[in-house]
């Protein structure tokens, strides 16, 4: 049997749907206290067919350089003067259930691997271009980077623990099956593989997000409604074990795979994580360096045990833009701002089903930074060491800067803005004692690091590779 799991800090969890007597009751009280999820979903959905449509025609972009496109004033974070609901709506006819573009043309950058979302079947189905091969060689531009020993330990890691195509294969083939048995309860909704496994920042040992996409047809029935009976209908199935409901803010059904260590987390109606997906494989796919780096910063992050949202440190997604942010920051910089340079990809308004095909025309960014993987490293962990003030930036990967805190961001440790949404992205570090941690923690690994210019000071790096090549920890 798998052990407890505590769930998030003042969350509740219930184990196999057993919540406590009076559940129903307080769930409606907690949900008008929280205000989540109510959103009713998007317009109705007629059954689906698939009917292939043309590919829409972006204007062209030219290729960017380190130089901006535009001056930054100085200011705050978004406000959004149109308020706008966590789930948008889009036209069913219309939408594209697979995910996949059109073929594009070659470049030196790597290909991550694609599993199309068939709602017409329930097989994984591979797309006609390229896939990461099972065992991914390193790009040669990459091996050339390694030229110092901590790159080319950067580099051992990343080969090692870097998503394969048979784990994408595998949860694919989970989702599809899952999807038809929540077809029994909801004919029009579909299921889709979100987070690292599609952000081209998985790894093999990586859990898996999926979002429920549905249309609650009633007023008063509420997202958390859904996932009580989508638990039950995961209670009766033969190859799901152990099924938790965690309310949170965006509340989730976590499950694992009868017979494996493979853990997903579900959520319904949550479509912002399907934009910040494709943002975030929009960033991997700008520069070479971005996988192996971000692969290694969450490897250090969960060795010192300073990513875990639950337990009141920092969510794999807000590490993922602490570092990205970095990446924009430093001189020259190794990534632009996307949504600055190219806001029509990443219009927060864009229809669901062209949020992929528009992040996948951005056009080849061709940094002028030449810096190591292991002085990139090292240069995230002194930025946020010595200069980065804490109680007065904000971090701002849609500004490719930061921000100066106005009212509305006092009294929180770490600020770290959501790229579409605007909200604090860090909120769960809420402890001034978890937040010293965190920050004692990038200290004594930056003046380590600085002094041995070795991973293994840092990172028990065998140990983690073994994990890694059994495929789940």
């Amino acid at each position: 049997m798998f052990p407890r799991k505590r769930g998030p800090r003042d969350h509740q969890v219930y184990y196999n749907g057993v919540p406590p007597v009076s559940s129903r009751s307080d769930f409606h009280k907690q949900t008008q206290h929280t205000n989540v999820n109510t959103y009713n979903g998007p317009g109705i959905l007629p059954v689906y067919q698939w009917n292939p449509k043309p590919i829409p025609i972006y204007p062209a972009s030219p290729q960017v350089t380190n130089s901006r496109k535009r001056q930054y004033s100085h200011g705050s974070p978004a406000v959004h003067h149109v308020k706008r609901q966590r789930v948008e709506s889009f036209h069913t006819d219309d939408f594209n259930p697979s995910f996949e573009s059109p073929p594009l043309p070659q470049t030196h950058l790597p290909v991550i691997a694609k599993v199309s979302h068939d709602t017409t079947s329930n097989k994984p189905r591979i797309p006609s271009h390229r896939l990461l091969a099972e065992s991914p060689e390193t790009p040669i531009s990459l091996r050339v980077d390694a030229n110092d020993k901590m790159s080319a330990q950067m580099v051992e890691l990343f080969e090692a623990c870097q998503q394969q195509t048979s784990d994408l294969l595998k949860k694919e083939g989970y989702r599809a099956r899952l999807q038809k048995d929540i077809q029994r309860l909801y004919p029009d909704g579909r299921l889709y593989l979100t987070g690292s496994t599609m952000s081209g920042l998985g790894c093999r040992s990586s859990d898996a997000d999926l979002c429920l996409v549905i249309k609650l047809k009633q007023t008063n029935v509420k997202v958390i409604d859904v996932l009580f009976a989508v638990l039950r209908l995961l209670r009766n199935l033969d190859y799901v074990d152990r099924v938790l409901l965690i309310r949170a803010k965006v509340p989730i059904l976590r499950f694992k795979e009868r017979g494996s260590n493979l853990e997903f987390d579900l959520n319904v109606n949550n479509t912002v994580g399907i934009r910040n997906t494709f943002l975030l494989r929009s960033y991997t796919n700008a520069d070479i360096r971005i996988r192996p780096f971000m692969l290694v910063v969450k490897k250090w992050a969960r060795h010192y045990e300073i990513n875990d949202a639950s337990k009141g440190t920092l969510s794999s997604y807000a590490l993922a833009l602490m570092a990205l942010n970095y990446l924009q920051l430093v001189k020259p910089p190794v990534l632009p701002s996307l949504q600055k340079d190219h806001p029509t990809y990443f219009d927060s308004c864009l229809d669901l089903d062209m949020v992929p095909d528009g992040s996948q025309r951005v056009p080849c960014y061709r940094s002028k930074n030449k810096s190591s993987l292991g002085e990139l490293f090292l240069g995230f962990l002194e930025y946020y060491a010595l200069t980065f003030r804490w109680d007065s930036q904000i971090i701002s990967v849609r500004e490719g800067r930061t921000l100066p805190k106005t009212s509305g961001w006092m009294g929180k440790f770490i600020n770290v803005e959501e790229p579409f949404e605007g909200h604090n992205v860090a909120r769960a570090v809420y402890e001034a004692s978890k937040f010293e941690i965190i920050k004692k923690k990038i200290v004594e690994s930056y003046h380590i690091l600085k002094g041995k210019k070795d991973l293994t000071s840092l990172l028990p790096l065998r140990a983690i590779i073994n994990r890694e090549q059994i495929g789940r920890r």
